[in-house]
Parts: C-alpha cells; structure tokens; sequence
C-alpha cells in the first residue's frame, strides 16, 4: 500500500473515478453531500448504530435484486433531510442515468441522514430548518474531484463528544482518506456526528467532549454507570461512512468490505456503535480499475484494508478545520 508520508491514507483523498459535492446552508448549520460514482457502482451497507435515519438502505441488502446505485446522499436534516435525495434522482433522471426498467432508467440514490436539529434552529412556521429537496441537486452539480472537507455539506452541523452532553461537544465536519493496494484504490468519506470521542492511533484525544472530570458521562468505564437522562439523547448522533473503491467486487463482497470499515469506526471513535447513533457504512465499487486478474485484489483484501481508511477519513474529518 502506498501510504502518506509511509505512515497512513491519503487525507482528503478520493479514489479516480468517484466525486463529491456539497450545499451548505448559507446561515444555518446543516447542509448535503452527494457522493457519485462515474458509472454506476456495486453497492451494499451495513448498519450498526441503533438509530439510523436513511432512505432505500434494505435494498442494498446483499440478496436483494438490485446490485448497482448511481449516487449516495449523506445529509443534515434528520429525517427532513432525506428529500434531498430526490434532487438527485431528478438531476440523474435528466442525465438518463439509473437502472433499467420499462419504464426507462430509475436513479437508485440510498441516503443517511445526521441529526443537526438543534443547531439549525427553526423557520417562522415552527419547522426544524434542513436541506431541501433541491439542496441534493445543487450538491450533484457542483460534485468534484477536490471538494472541501470540515464543516461543510453534511458537516456543517456535526459535533463529537456528546457523552456529558451537547454543551460539551466540539465541531465535527466531513473528511475523507484514500490508500492504494496494488492497481486499485480504496478511499472513504467520513460525517462524523458521534456521541463518542474521536481518537487518534496512540488513543489520544483529537475532538470530543470538552467537560471537566466532575462532569457526569455516559458509558464511563471507571463509574460503571450512565449519566442522568437526558446527558445523551437518543436519536442525535451518528457517523456516516462511505468507502469507495475502484476494485472489482460483487454485491456480498461488498457488504463484507462495510464490516472491515466498521472496524475502523471502533478504531477512530470511542465509544462507537451506540443505541444513540445511526452509525452506518455503504460500500461503492466501481469496477473501473485497470487491473489484469480482476480477481487480485479480493473483497477480503479490501475488507481487511477498509479500517485503515475509515480510520482516517473520520480523523480527517475533525482536524481539517482545527
């Protein structure tokens, strides 16, 4: 693996072949990032976190029958956010882009969302302020190769290190990290929005929760109990993940390839995978590496390899601003 500086991925990085756009409130904390793939990718997710908000995650279950999407949406907004998903159908649709049917092509754009509520308020009618419809579209036409990382798109609103409550939490943001094993590429790109801390490979802080020691926690492993009701609520965390790659791959290859980077979220973010968070992790494959033996780089190998990179894009995600 060709590694940055010979010690990790590539911070920042994407895999050739793949770009990312973003729409930002302009005054608002909360926004939407697109990831798209250049041709259609293999695509499966798994999901750990046990509260997750998304939009058409079962059918990237690996027995279902369609195999390959054409975008992905990581948004703000909660649950309101998830319509910025149909901006991207649309603005796909009119590019003839999605999956072959009768009727014409259907784009297939799964979406996760991060609860940022709290930070982006309310509209004059009493309505949490979110990404709109047409935020998704916005986003999928400016998409590019080098986007900008930190809080933007969909980590305009994120916090990290909500254990002791959000008062105590800092910025989170959006990041991403690639590495290069043989002919192909593996990157991920990271919203980290985490009740947990993230941590770096010595176990050091990086961002997280800023309370002093007589701050009650959850999950402190010294007291043995959690905080008061109310210190973390459920339902307003979550760290979306997505790992792309130029291999290829089939569908169960790459639902075990978003096991491996699942790894890398407990590697990166203590603790991680909570009833508080939607933490989930979607695997795109694109299939256009140049590679003589499509079988040489397995899904195993990428699997393996996806907890070095997910490790890195959630780490990339909270320093790039600071």
């Amino acid at each position: 693996m060709k590694r940055d500086g010979g010690e990790g991925a590539q911070g920042g990085a994407l895999p050739p072949g793949f770009t990312v756009g973003h729409w930002t409130h302009p005054d608002r904390r909360t926004g939407t990032t697109v990831i798209v793939p250049e041709v259609r990718a293999i695509s499966s997710a798994e999901v750990r976190g046990g509260a997750p908000a998304s939009r058409e995650v079962d059918l990237l279950a690996p027995w279902r029958t369609v195999d390959k999407i054409d975008a992905l949406v990581l948004t703000g907004g909660s649950a309101f956010g998830l319509g910025t998903a149909h901006g991207v159908v649309e603005a796909l649709a009119a590019r003839g882009r999605g999956h072959p049917t009768s009727g014409g092509p259907v784009p297939i754009v799964p979406a996760a969302a991060i609860f940022d509520l709290p930070l982006a308020g309310r509209d004059d009618d009493g309505i949490p302020v979110h990404p709109p419809v047409w935020a998704g579209r916005s986003a999928y036409e400016v998409a590019s190769e080098r986007p900008e990382w930190g809080q933007v798109g969909v980590g305009c609103g994120a916090t990290v290190g909500k254990v002791a409550g959000a008062d105590f939490a800092q910025p989170g943001g959006v990041g991403a990290a690639c590495l290069e094993i043989g002919p192909v590429r593996l990157g991920a790109v990271a919203a980290v929005n985490s009740l947990g801390d993230v941590t770096g490979p010595d176990g050091d802080v990086i961002a997280g929760c800023v309370a002093g020691p007589e701050v009650p926690r959850r999950f402190d492993p010294e007291r043995l109990t959690e905080a008061e009701p109310g210190v973390a609520s459920p339902l307003e965390n979550t760290t979306l993940v997505a790992v792309l790659t130029d291999a290829t791959i089939d569908k169960v290859g790459a639902y075990r390839v978003a096991v491996g980077g699942h790894d890398g979220l407990g590697l990166a973010v203590r603790p991680a995978h909570t009833r508080f968070d939607g933490d989930s992790v979607f695997v795109l494959a694109s299939g256009r590496a140049d590679v003589e033996a499509p079988g040489a780089v397995t899904a195993d190998v990428l699997a393996a390899a996806a907890a070095q990179v997910v490790s890195a894009a959630v780490r990339h995600a909270v320093s790039v601003n600071r």
